[in-house]
């Protein structure tokens, strides 16, 4: 900065220089002083002196000045350039909690401080899903392994024969840990946008018989009733068979938290944000207020030693959001509250009538 203020008092004396002497020889002129006499001589000479001092004393105080400033903006940028690397270096070596306070050098930087602050509360929060999750998947592990090594230990040490309650104990802790390759392998694809569609036309109320149809005996068993409620039949262009899917995660997660006499019930109906709403209500435990951010989230459970014992796998809802996002939707659950039920809304986009178009 002292460099650009020199420079610009050099241009100035050398342009002062230049038209000076000629307007102060006009004005001596009209005084009707003579150029060339000794009182000219002297005024000249003092007009002279008291331009390079005041010059000389101006490029001083500037050139002063602008080092000072510099200096302290210098110090302030060093500061938050060190702050910087100082946060993100904690970062690095993993201390999420690390938090940037604003530099107040203006809104960029506070945009980088903001930045920073977020980047650091979506790792501390990826790396606290990271742990719970390899925690719930290593009990999820254990549970059907250590199922499997007892009835075999029990069998080889003949404390039990190798007869069709055996068998049957065997082939559910086999299918389970099937099922939760499966569930892993489907919510990871769906959340990479892996997931192959094949959409096809249909409306949601061939959607919602199909779920209810392939739902219905197991309800029957457990004792709980499955209604259809309102349909508005809607057109809309999605995978059929991984909405079913979604439908169905939907159900048996309804049919898990919701005790024998219970009742739950579907509907449609089309929003008046031009999406296919499908509802799935129940009339079960309900979920508290602190749980319903984290219910589509991997492997969490509002209760999971009611989840586990249930034969959840704690990934369906994470696969039903990562599937409903994949085709351009959303889904979103609301509650009272613990023994009030709770309701699962997906919502599709619709499609635009075609004039003959065949529906499914």
């Amino acid at each position: 900065m002292s460099s650009v203020v020199v420079g610009c008092a050099v241009s100035a004396w050398l342009v002062a220089s230049a038209l000076a002497p000629g307007i102060f020889h006009d004005h001596l002129g009209q005084a009707g002083i003579d150029h060339d006499s000794n009182e000219a001589a002297h005024v000249e000479e003092a007009f002279t002196v008291a331009i390079v001092l005041a010059w000389g004393l101006a490029v001083a105080i500037a050139v002063l000045v602008a080092l000072l400033t510099s200096w302290y903006l210098t110090r302030r940028v060093q500061r938050s350039v060190t702050m910087v690397t100082t946060s993100t270096a904690d970062i690095a070596r993993g201390h999420y909690e690390t938090r940037m306070a604003s530099p107040k050098l203006g809104r960029e930087f506070d945009d980088l401080a903001t930045s920073v602050n977020e980047l650091a509360r979506r790792l501390d929060a990826t790396d606290a899903t990271r742990r719970r999750m390899l925690a719930d998947l290593g009990h999820e592990l254990r549970t059907p392994l250590a199922t499997i090594d007892s009835y075999l230990e029990a069998v080889d040490d003949g404390v039990r024969t190798f007869d069709d309650s055996t068998r049957q104990v065997l082939w559910a802790a086999t299918r389970r840990l099937e099922r939760l390759a499966s569930d892993i392998v489907d919510v990871s694809d769906a959340e990479e946008h892996l997931t192959r569609l094949q959409p096809a036309r249909t409306t949601t109320k061939a959607l919602v018989e199909t779920a209810v149809n392939a739902a219905r005996e197991r309800y029957s068993d457990k004792g709980v009733q499955l209604h259809m409620g309102e349909i508005e039949p809607t057109d809309v262009t999605v995978d059929v068979e991984r909405i079913g899917q979604v439908l169905g995660n939907l159900l048996d997660n309804a049919l898990r938290h919701t005790p024998t006499g219970g009742t739950v019930t579907l509907s449609a109906v089309r929003s008046r944000t031009n999406t296919a709403a499908i509802t799935v209500s129940d009339t079960g435990e309900g979920i508290a207020a602190q749980h319903l951010d984290h219910l589509f989230d991997r492997f969490y459970r509002a209760d999971p030693a009611r989840g586990r014992n249930a034969g959840g796998t704690g990934i369906g809802l994470a696969i039903t959001r990562a599937l409903v996002e994949a085709h351009g939707g959303r889904i979103r659950v609301s509650s009272r509250g613990t023994g009030h039920g709770a309701q699962f809304t997906l919502e599709l986009p619709c499609t635009a009538e075609t004039p003959g178009t065949k529906l499914l």
